[in-house]
């Protein structure tokens, strides 16, 4: 169950997809080169190997105890953290105004990924303060900057998402939490927030709280939210945490899996109320929280990445070591290394494939928004903020759907032994299986992004990415036998999302302002269509510039590209149908079953 991080997997990408060197030259990294970017990476990839990944385990076992609104982490967790912290870790993209490193989430996303491989549920408590420190420094005033972020940036409090009410779940037009201005500055919260990650724990002597909630004479719906600063406890005169806050966790979910991440019912106000601060303007609370939202939602598409390869390692260690059958061409009454059997090669390359195209799509992803926030041109900074945000529920639910997919097969190579809780198979699938739900359901992602993110600057992002990826196909043309058979089907794909494109641009017309019922049951297929045709385009663009610059691992690189070409980009006319055809006849034939 031993882990190692990708190194040379995820260098590929940051050199030959996502073009960190350009990326450097052109000055948005001022501080960074080759040699730092390796050394952060390796020295990244050891702490995680070496002090969460031998956690892992033991957090799913053992779980959280929560006692009288206490809450103890498993046995090594507070070491742990401490660790993380002093190593500083949690500066790595922060604002250096406050003592970050202000480094790119390029290379933050990358660190990232090794947290979460080597511990999900560890890695989690870092994902969410990196977004409130980013929702912070965004929307707060310069008071509340300036008491809260510099401990947050150190990593020595932590912050949390407080979003979810029992009867709003997705719909956050339903919330109810009150905020009652106490005339000083401050406001009461009064109200109950459910599936709160880290909402209360051991790890530090400060929890920072970001809370949706509602004036009392704000408007109905989501134009009447506000987001306020609740912290666990109140700050002294000297910016030291001193009163309780009226607030408590009242019990914690008992889950499928992510065990040692606390998911906490928090109650704000259950006496006097809970003092907060506003964040930004009143009633424009989700405006300042989808700065969070987004970096959560491109973090935990990494997850997702984090656990295919953490699940496909696992794999490949037992596969080794699993002596069974005669292999093809071997003695017959040999037993042989599973791996040597060719299920198990195609199911553990499925696995490896996946786990490439969709670090591609996330840190591409990463690096749009690091040029939308670092780049001089407006110009510049508005199309990769659109680029960004047309890729992040790609990114999020593309890799979450690919990792439930993964680590079944993980299980799959285990075998029994995967069905049992020894190999640790079992909870990477388990603890796979809440990504593909938070921070946003992937149908949600999918409605995004069809109505939503498709229509930016009249589909003129769309048509960007497109022009790309048959710029890629092009190339892949003029280069080695093997590559142009990849392009092929490259081409092959991207014809099938031009004519998926066109019937959805069809579809729009035709509907005019009217509520395009259909298209609701064409998004979940675009959405992994558009995943498909990216992920393969980047990998072979990839494989494509490792070759020209004569890497040792151009091969392997080349083979992923050919896996991901031939097993997956060979889906793209059978997700055109269901879109074309299949729509339409999946609403009457669903209506016909559910309708009374």
């Amino acid at each position: 169950m031993s882990y190692q991080a990708p190194l040379e997997d995820v260098q590929h990408i940051l050199t030959h997809i996502t073009d960190i060197d350009q990326f450097i030259s052109d000055g948005l990294a001022e501080a960074l080169d080759s040699e730092l970017v390796s050394a952060i990476l390796d020295e990244a990839g050891k702490f995680a190997a070496d002090q969460l990944a031998p956690l892992n385990q033991v957090g799913d076992q053992q779980g959280c105890t929560l006692e009288n609104g206490n809450l103890t982490t498993p046995n090594g967790w507070q070491e742990a953290y401490t660790q993380w912290k002093d190593a500083g870790w949690a500066a790595l993209s922060a604002p250096e105004e406050f003592g970050g490193q202000n480094l790119p989430h390029l290379l933050s996303q990358a660190v990232s990924e090794f947290w979460n491989s080597s511990n999900l549920a560890f890695g989690l408590c870092p994902l969410l303060t990196q977004g409130a420190v980013d929702a912070i420094a965004d929307h707060a005033n310069d008071e509340l900057k300036h008491a809260f972020l510099e401990k947050m940036v150190s990593g020595e409090w932590t912050g949390t998402m407080n979003l979810t009410e029992a009867q709003a779940g997705s719909d956050l037009s339903a919330v109810r939490t009150k905020a009652t201005p106490n005339g000083d500055g401050t406001y009461a919260i009064k109200g109950t927030k459910i599936f709160i990650t880290y909402g209360e724990h051991n790890l530090t002597e400060n929890i920072i709280h970001l809370v949706l909630a509602r004036l009392p004479d704000a408007p109905e719906g989501t134009k009447g939210i506000s987001l306020f600063l609740v912290p666990k406890f109140i700050l002294d005169e000297n910016g030291n945490p001193g009163k309780r806050n009226d607030l408590i966790c009242s019990g914690i979910e008992h889950k499928l899996g992510i065990h040692a991440s606390p998911t906490c019912t928090m109650s704000f106000g259950d006496n006097e109320g809970a003092t907060g601060y506003l964040v930004g303007e009143e009633n424009r609370g989700l405006h300042a929280m989808f700065t969070m939202m987004n970096l959560a939602r491109l973090s935990v598409g990494t997850q997702g990445v984090a656990i295919m390869e953490r699940s496909a390692q696992a794999a490949i260690n037992y596969a080794d070591d699993r002596t069974q059958g005669a292999a093809l061409g071997s003695p017959r009454g040999t037993s042989d290394p599973i791996i040597k059997h060719p299920d198990v090669r195609r199911n553990i390359s499925l696995m490896k494939a996946m786990t490439m195209a969709s670090r591609a799509i996330c840190l591409m992803t990463a690096k749009y928004i690091d040029i939308s926030i670092r780049a001089v041109n407006e110009e510049e900074k508005k199309a990769a903020a659109e680029k960004a945000a047309f890729l992040t529920p790609i990114a999020k639910a593309f890799s979450t759907d690919c990792a439930m997919e993964a680590t079944s097969i993980g299980v799959q190579v285990h075998g029994g032994m995967g069905y049992v809780e020894e190999t640790g198979a079992a909870q990477h699938m388990r603890d796979a299986r809440i990504l593909p739900i938070y921070e946003g359901t992937n149908g949600i992602q999918a409605l995004d992004l069809l109505f939503r993110k498709i229509s930016l600057d009249g589909g003129k992002t769309l048509k960007s990415f497109m022009k790309e990826m048959s710029e890629i196909q092009q190339t892949s043309n003029d280069t080695t036998e093997l590559q142009n058979q990849l392009g092929l089907y490259l081409s092959a794909a991207l014809n099938d999302l031009t004519e998926t494109v066109q019937f959805l641009e069809t579809e729009f017309k035709a509907e005019g302002n009217n509520n395009p019922s259909t298209l609701y049951y064409a998004a979940t297929p675009l959405l992994r269509l558009l995943g498909l045709c990216l992920g393969g385009s980047y990998l072979i663009k990839g494989a494509l510039n490792a070759e020209k610059a004569n890497e040792p691992q151009a091969e392997k690189q080349k083979a992923l590209a050919s896996i991901f070409a031939h097993q997956f980009l060979t889906q793209t006319s059978g997700l055109k149908q269901q879109i074309i055809k299949g729509a339409a006849s999946l609403e009457t034939q669903t209506n016909k079953i559910f309708d009374k």
